[in-house]
């Protein structure tokens, strides 16, 4: 039996995994593969979160094709069983990885293909912002996990929102008179 805790996760996943871009399902799979101490199977995972074999199935393949999980073997033992990395931050960038080969890299393409058709003024600017938000994600994609916490929560600015000078002094503030 699960505990409150584990079904409350689970329901949140089910919704953050809408917003990446994955099914409820995989969500579900994912907070229970996740949070588990131990491997869990394909069986496991259809009692905890009562979903079908089917269901959990493409749950599962979803995962793996987002590379989120990974299959795990027992020895002798068929069945499989899957882990997933307890690091978020890695979780983070295999995420901004997927959603920059899933949608921002094919997004440009298409929009490389329509200026192709008509050149346009408006059509080349969105394919500039398109190119650096696509090479951003790749950039951020290709750092270990530590890295990108250490990007992450890098302090950007002081309290008004601008940014300190790149030699690391901050600014002065003038003095009211």
């Amino acid at each position: 039996m699960t505990s409150e805790a584990d079904r409350a996760l689970a329901l949140l996943f089910a919704d953050l995994a809408q917003k990446f871009g994955l099914s409820r399902p995989a969500g579900q799979c994912f907070a229970a593969i996740w949070r588990a101490a131990m491997t869990r199977s394909a069986d496991d995972l259809t009692q905890i979160c009562g979903l079908s074999r089917s269901g959990v199935s493409v749950a599962l393949k979803e995962l793996r094709a987002w590379g989120l999980i990974e299959v795990a073997r027992s020895p002798g033992n068929r069945r499989e069983f899957f882990t997933a990395p307890f690091d978020p931050w890695e979780l983070a960038r295999r995420i901004i990885a997927e959603r920059q080969r899933r949608d921002l890299a094919p997004a440009l393409d298409r929009l490389h293909s329509i200026e192709a058709l008509q050149p346009d003024g408006r059509a080349s600017a969105l394919i500039e912002l398109f190119e650096a938000a696509n090479a951003f994600t790749a950039a951020l994609a290709r750092h270990e996990a530590s890295e990108l916490a250490a990007l992450m929560s890098a302090d950007l600015g002081d309290d008004d929102g601008t940014a300190e000078a790149s030699s690391g002094k901050k600014k002065k503030k003038k003095k009211k008179s």
